[in-house]
């Protein structure tokens, strides 16, 4: 038997740890062995088992979902060899400063026979890898700026073009590294000690009395002793309360309102930014991979500045369209991702912080909405006036932080927020974020490849 009780792991700078051990409020109906023979699954694949598996094994359904999809774009059968599979994620990871994916992929592209000469930068890698570069960069940052003309200068025939299949399981591994990087800085995860092997376990911490005493996310509360109930649970069960009230009683929002909700919530978050300064100098490991460092994402639309339309969400849906194009494509892996959709967008404990039996289907949908609602995506059907009951200001600044400028996350901003819920109801909210902004990329980069197709 593996010993992977006591391994432990940092979540907003501050340092938790994972016990197996049955727990009632996550842990159910066999969760405990599931993740146990994740973990195991995890350890003999890959000779170790990372913080990210251990950060996202707090949820275990969406583990065994996540494992599956990484496993199917690294290491099963697909259009790309593998070494160029994890360069590809270097330089998707590079473009976020995500120093961990970086180092963690020089090793895999290493261990899979790719050469040591191209780990100098970018400037070293063939040419048909560097022409990834533009597109790299803009669904990192801005994706709403990707057109068939950006497809079309990929496929155009000659020594260095991609194929079709090729392109697509690019473009969907560098929106998974570029997602893995928010969830990746969202949960503070730092690298593990044992860079050269193992399970990147370490002992359990010990805390002085001076520093917050936070359990771990499957049994504690995530509120130090003695602190007194915060009213902002309170609040949130309550505007969901009337919410739901309201839209039994309510006739209906007429779409011309529903556009103007939608307008005033995109521009309201232009003033959701982050305040803390980061010093944001790039690592010598990473500077090498990116070209145009100071491009960085923009808000979609800026006041007296010429905006690219909204992307309307019926207009181009995952399940109608993005989807089969991709199962077409790159079999199996369209499936997969949408199962990985599903799961997250549909995960739930009815838990609350300290309530139970709560329907948490409006704040969930109000979370991945908004994500869209930052990359210019909006849908028909949706009250954004939901938004701004629901998602308090920290929350959006936390949120905006880690989908749109996630090195710039701090502990600072991962504490503000949610004071007195527990921490796996915040990695879940990260993992939302995670399938929310990945979703969001595809889309704009999958309509490109179907307009250059048609």
């Amino acid at each position: 038997m593996l010993g992977f009780r006591g391994c432990s792991y940092r979540i907003g700078g501050l340092q938790h740890k994972v016990l197996l051990s049955p727990c009632p409020q996550i842990l159910q109906d066999g969760m405990e062995s599931s993740l146990r023979q994740l973990l195991i699954e995890a350890f003999v694949s890959a000779g170790r088992v990372d913080n990210i598996t251990m950060v996202m094994g707090l949820h275990p359904q969406y583990l065994s979902s996540f494992w599956k999809t990484q496993c199917l774009l690294l290491r099963m059968d697909g259009p790309l060899p593998y070494h160029k599979r994890h360069y590809i994620a270097i330089m998707a990871a590079a473009r976020h400063q995500c120093s961990y994916l970086v180092g963690l992929h020089m090793g895999e592209f290493l261990q899979v026979g790719g050469n040591p000469a191209w780990l100098q930068g970018l400037h070293c890698a063939p040419p048909k890898l560097r022409n990834l570069n533009e597109i790299n960069k803009l669904l990192a940052h801005r994706p709403w700026l990707i057109t068939k003309e950006h497809i079309e200068a990929l496929l155009k025939t000659g020594e260095n073009s991609w194929s079709l299949a090729e392109l697509v399981q690019a473009l969907v591994l560098l929106t998974h590294y570029h997602s893995l990087a928010s969830f990746v800085f969202g949960c503070g995860i730092n690298p593990e000690e044992d860079q050269d092997g193992g399970q990147g376990c370490w002992p359990l911490p010990t805390h002085s009395d001076s520093s917050p005493v936070f359990e771990d996310s499957m049994g504690g509360s995530g509120v130090k002793e003695g602190a007194l109930p915060c009213r902002e649970v309170e609040v949130l069960m309550e505007r969901m309360k009337l919410l739901r009230e309201s839209q039994q009683e309510e006739e209906g929002v007429t779409q011309e309102e529903m556009e103007t909700r939608f307008e005033m919530e995109k521009t309201e978050s232009l003033l959701v930014a982050p305040s803390d300064l980061v010093d944001h100098s790039l690592q010598s490991n990473v500077l090498c991979f990116v070209e145009d460092p100071e491009f960085g994402y923009k808000d979609f639309t800026r006041r007296g500045e010429q905006a690219p339309p909204t992307f309307r969400a019926q207009d181009y849906t995952w399940e109608d369209h993005g989807y089969s194009l991709i199962n077409r494509l790159y079999p199996d892996v369209g499936q997969l991702l949408d199962e990985k959709f599903q799961v997250v967008y549909n995960l739930t404990y009815n838990t609350i912080a300290m309530h139970c039996g709560v329907d948490t289907s409006m704040l969930r949908r109000a979370i991945w909405n908004y994500v869209h609602c930052v990359f210019g995506i909006r849908y028909d059907d949706y009250d954004y006036g939901e938004v701004n009951q629901l998602l308090e200001r920290n929350l959006k600044v936390y949120i905006k932080t880690v989908a749109c400028y996630p090195e710039k996350t701090t502990k600072r901003v991962y504490t503000q927020f949610w004071r007195h819920f527990k921490h796996s109801e915040k990695v879940h909210i990260n993992l939302l974020l995670l399938e929310a902004r990945m979703q969001a990329a595809l889309l704009y980069a999958l309509r490109a490849v179907t307009r250059y197709m048609t």
